[in-house]
């Protein structure tokens, strides 16, 4: 899951509400627009919004669901899919497919590496999402 951890200007970001897809939310999930609604962000595709609700089931596509928009001054908490060990601060990897976490994978990565507490899979790190 990602969470906000820091924004450089300390400002606190807006809820946007915008329609989703047929998914399923869950807090914390990147997404990206996509033929006029959000989808879960995954691989080299860099995030445009983080999810900040949470539903048991999918979603109607076209439902209003609050997001908060990704800036380049946030720095996320979230958390390795796989044993990091080759990564080093300033490496940029992927988003792993549930859309929630990072990879250890640096090709095309979109998610810069600016924390690293445990590099096992499951161990926290911060990112950030910067061109």
């Amino acid at each position: 899951m990602f969470v906000i951890h820091t924004i450089d200007d300390d400002r606190i970001p807006s809820l946007e509400y915008l329609p989703a897809a047929a998914i399923t939310p869950k807090i914390g999930v990147a997404l990206k627009q996509s033929s006029g609604q959000l989808a879960v962000c995954s691989g080299t595709t860099k995030p445009d919004y983080i999810c900040v609700t949470e539903r048991a089931a999918a979603v109607a596509a076209g439902t209003l669901i609050p997001v908060i928009r990704v800036n380049e001054d946030t720095v996320f908490e979230t958390e390795f899919s796989a044993s990091a060990s080759e990564i080093k601060l300033g490496n940029k990897v992927t988003i792993a497919s549930d859309g929630a976490r990072v990879t250890a994978t640096t090709a095309s990565g979109v998610a810069e590496v600016v924390y690293i507490e445990d590099s096992a899979s499951g161990g926290m790190c911060r990112v950030r999402f910067s061109d």
